[in-house]
């Protein structure tokens, strides 16, 4: 005789055996129960018995999709996300009243049959018989538990959401067969506990851990009598049994479970009683995901780690694979946030932008050497309110930022200086740096030389007129001394080292070869101006940016994640020219504001025409940042005659509102670290005229960039090559960076495109 299986199973040849005869004796019984009218639908019993063996036999359960928990550098939790609010437990760490709750009013001889019962088959088709229609069903668990598995399988593919819970004879032999396999793989106490961890129970609760939190927020081991019975009545309708919209039907169906459980004496009637007079007491807990939730305003940090999970070939060879991993969660993903970095540029945008500000900011701090990006705050919030937004604007484009990014201004100044170091040309160099001048022609590029169709440039005020050598030019940004530069070593040099520093246009485009693009007219991000600068702290070795220190799976498994490549774009002895040229701007030049007064810091101020955007990157030697100020939206603001963070502003520059975030965010974020110094290089003084150099030397100190900064100087529209306006008169757009007549002719002379928003 076959040996019967423990808890009272079936024999795999015993369960096939009876369904088969059952089949064979009543041919469309099975249809019967979940399709009455199989036959109108087209629907026979034919084939089944024969179909049946040709059914694999192997039932593939995917992994549960569960919550992602996104950790900082300390392993504390930042957000969760999740596809399916789900946690897996143990049976063990689940009461025994929701255990026999489930049975009870889902299939009371639970214990009793094996993956099919039989007994329910017939009782089921006879009564649904007598009543024309579907008053009963005859699923077992087990038979429950291998539809959800479909159901888990499919995703969000509603075409295979469908299939996996289409009304056909098909799929229900189908599932049967598979409940066989399951019963005498996994045994009764294994299922029952999947069948609770895979199941919906309504308010986006998926398993029986998320469902306790949600509706009673404790853990599904400590649910009582009546709780448990409220929930195991919620499953076969979660919409229609929700205590949270329909306490009085819910109540309903949580008493018909307790008398369930009273009649099958899994409680004694007492008992049930006692729970049914109980008045439902929830507690919900309030789904909290995605980046929404993230902690210290650290919502567009997690986005791009969201970002980066999904365009990165180390989590799997296609975006569907990606997407698969993502939302199958589980994860614990720890990442290179610095919680004290974060706290501390958050604390900074809040002293100094308000949320309903015209403008807004975004900072962004980077570890030199590591390329971790430590911090990422912006005063919009994460959100879809009024003043929040989803747009990263310290991000690039295609991982969530802006449009177009936002013009440099002088900010780009550095990377024309880098590249003529790196080119022989001495710190020392000088160029007569006068006042206005048009754009030299023609001036050589990658390819074609680029040809000057009467476009001008010009510095910010009228006294600033050369001769200049570099240190000076950089303190004070003149904008001839570096169209005059780049003039002389050509653009692509430029454009060269400005790719070895991962500096490229936020939209993806490539850098335009004209001479304006030493006044940074072209859109960048905020982590790709502190990424860049970081490499001048690092003595000129760049390390491409990474956000993510580990990924571990649900079952403990480390998976590959995303290293950050460095590589040398210039000497040591260029980056630390540098380092001392900036050094400059900070200590007498146009980030005098900015300067950190406990370290060695160097930096560089932007503002772009119409004072649309301002800018301030800087760096020691542990820590780069880089903040923008600007229009957070497609309608750009002239930043003259505004109040940001409640400070009233006749005219904004790089220096003066940018430069403090900066201060006080690299202030907060280096607290307590180490505090090494620069090597510096010695620069000789440029024998100029003291007067000349002297003069007009204050806080505004003609940051200017035509395409460029205003620092100093005169607000206004600033044409296409300066900030004042070469032909008194003449209307130029506010918007138009170019050369003195503005043109913007096609071939991108002069400013090129400019004052882009986001």
């Amino acid at each position: 005789m076959p040996k019967k299986r423990s808890g009272g199973g079936l024999t795999k040849a015993q369960q096939a055996a009876k369904f088969l005869g059952v089949a064979a004796l009543s041919g469309a019984v099975l249809a019967g129960i979940a399709l009455p009218a199989a036959g109108a639908l087209g629907l026979a019993a034919k084939g089944t018995v024969e179909g049946f063996d040709e059914i694999p036999a192997n039932l593939k359960t995917p992994p549960l999709s569960q919550r992602t928990t996104i950790l900082d550098a300390q392993n504390d939790p930042i957000a969760t996300v999740y596809s399916r609010d789900r946690t897996v437990v143990d049976l063990k760490d689940i009461s025994p009243y929701m255990q026999k709750a489930i049975v009870a009013i889902e299939d009371a001889r639970f214990y009793e049959h094996g993956a099919i019962d039989l007994k329910g088959i017939l009782r089921a088709a006879n009564r649904n018989a007598q009543t024309g229609g579907v008053t009963q069903g005859a699923s077992t668990l087990t038979q429950q538990y291998v539809k959800n598995v479909f159901v888990e399988e499919a995703g969000d593919d509603p075409t295979k959401v469908a299939q996996a819970t289409q009304q056909t004879l098909g799929r229900k032999v189908r599932e049967l067969k598979y409940a066989i396999q399951v019963e005498e793989e996994l045994g009764k106490k294994k299922i029952l506990e999947n069948y609770l961890n895979i199941t919906f129970f309504g308010q986006q609760a998926y398993g029986i851990e998320s469902a306790s939190k949600r509706y009673f927020s404790k853990s599904a081991k400590d649910l009582k009598l009546e709780e448990a019975a409220l929930l195991a009545g919620i499953v076969q309708s979660p919409s229609r049994y929700d205590p949270v919209n329909d306490a009085e039907e819910a109540t309903k169906r949580r008493n018909t479970v307790l008398q369930r459980m009273a009649d099958v004496r899994d409680v004694s009637q007492a008992e049930a009683n006692r729970a049914k007079a109980t008045p439902i007491k929830l507690n919900v807990s309030r789904p909290k995901n995605g980046c929404i939730t993230a902690v210290t305003g650290a919502g567009f940090f997690c986005d791009y780690v969201r970002e980066v999970f999904l365009s990165d070939p180390v989590f799997g060879k296609t975006k569907e694979e990606r997407a698969k991993v993502w939302n199958r969660g589980g994860l614990k993903i720890r990442t290179t946030l610095d919680p004290q970095a974060q706290e501390s540029v958050q604390a900074s945008i809040k002293d100094h932008v308000y949320q309903s500000d015209k403008v807004a900011t975004a900072v962004t701090l980077v570890e030199p050497g590591t390329g971790k990006v430590l911090a990422m705050g912006q005063s919009r919030p994460y959100g879809f309110k009024s003043d929040e937004t989803t747009i990263n604007f310290s991000a690039d484009k295609k991982m969530g930022g802006s449009a177009y990014g936002f013009p440099t201004g002088s900010t780009f100044k550095p990377f024309v200086a880098a590249a003529a170091i790196e080119q022989g040309i001495p710190a020392t160099k000088t160029y007569s740096a006068p006042y206005d001048m048009p754009y030299p022609s023609p001036v050589q590029t990658c390819g074609k030389p680029w040809v000057n169709m009467g476009d001008t440039v010009e510095n910010e005020n009228e006294q600033e007129v050369g001769p200049y050598a570099m240190k000076e030019a950089m303190a004070k940004s003149v904008n001839t001394y570096f169209v005059q530069m780049i003039s002389d070593i050509g653009i692509c040099p430029v454009t060269t080292m400005a790719g070895k520093l991962g500096v490229i246009q936020a939209d993806g485009q490539k850098l335009k070869e004209v001479p304006a693009i030493s006044l940074g007219t072209e859109g960048m991000s905020p982590l790709t101006m502190a990424n860049a600068y970081a490499t001048f702290a690092n003595r000129g070795t760049y390390c491409s940016p990474v956000f993510i220190e580990s990924v571990t799976t649900a079952q403990g498994k480390s998976l590959p994640v995303p290293k950050s490549t460095c590589s040398r774009a210039m000497s040591e002895r260029t980056a630390d020219t540098i380092n001392t040229l900036l050094k400059g701007v900070v200590d007498s030049g146009t980030g005098q504001r900015a300067g950190l007064t406990s370290r060695d810091n160097a930096g560089k101020t932007g503002t772009t025409d119409g004072r649309h955007n301002a800018w301030f990157v800087g760096y020691t030697p542990n820590l780069a940042g880089a903040v923008w100020v600007g229009a957070a939206g497609s309608k750009q603001i002239p930043m003259v005659d505004i109040t940001i963070g409640g400070v009233y502003h006749d005219k904004v520059f790089g220096g003066e509102v940018p430069g403090p975030i900066w201060k006080d965010a690299m202030s907060g974020a280096l607290d307590g670290k180490p505090a090494p110094g620069f090597n510096t290089v010695h620069i000789p003084e440029h024998n100029k005229d003291k007067g000349k150099r002297d003069r007009d030397k204050g806080d505004d100190d003609g940051d200017s960039d035509g395409g460029g900064d205003h620092d100093d100087g005169k607000p206004g529209d600033g044409g296409g090559g300066g900030g004042g306006d070469p032909w008194p008169g003449i209307s130029i757009p506010p918007d138009l960076i170019g050369g003195g007549n503005g043109n913007g002719n096609g071939n991108g002379n002069g400013g090129g495109r400019g004052g882009n928003g986001p």
